[in-house]
């Protein structure tokens, strides 16, 4: 088993929490008013199921993308995001790393995004990110809370590769 040199655990920014908890406060409070009027007929209880299953849905799909944990062991750097969503690049096959912001011009919002410059993100915020520039295929972003310490391993592995 190969030694981890840098693990991040990087949780969802404070614009997904706040849009999480703004959406299902709506519906709480919706069906708390509907059901303090007493008189609820079929379309209501059916609107309501209906509600409730987009809240559970969209609570599902936050509890999966809350983060995204980023490794580096040995000559490997992972990411992953989600159940779905793995990123695993050789660190021999990075040719350059660098600190950038995940801005909402560059990636149009947060989560599994491809950039304007054809890269892909894994973003949990519009704050700092790593941009890696592997020797084959896209750039890869993701979100990060030191990336000046991950590139400065990253950049290490470069120059004794």
């Amino acid at each position: 088993m190969e030694t981890v040199s840098y693990s991040e655990w990087v949780p969802a920014g404070a614009l997904v929490k706040s849009l999480m908890a703004m959406f299902s406060a709506i519906i709480v409070l919706t069906t708390f008013i509907i059901l303090l009027q007493g008189k609820t007929s079929g379309e209501d209880s059916i609107g309501l199921l209906f509600s409730w299953g987009i809240l559970a849905f969209i609570l599902l799909l936050f509890w999966n993308y809350r983060g995204l944990r980023i490794e580096i062991s040995g000559s490997r750097l992972s990411v992953d995001y989600g159940l779905f969503n793995k990123k695993s690049l050789s660190l021999k096959d990075i040719t350059s790393c660098e600190k950038i912001k995940a801005s909402l011009g560059r990636y149009l919002g947060v989560g599994v995004r491809y950039g304007f410059d054809g890269s892909l993100a894994y973003t949990t915020s519009f704050g700092d990110a790593v941009k890696v520039v592997p020797k084959k295929g896209r750039a890869f972003v993701f979100s990060s809370n030191n990336p000046d310490k991950i590139c400065e391993i990253l950049r290490s592995a470069i120059q004794q590769s």
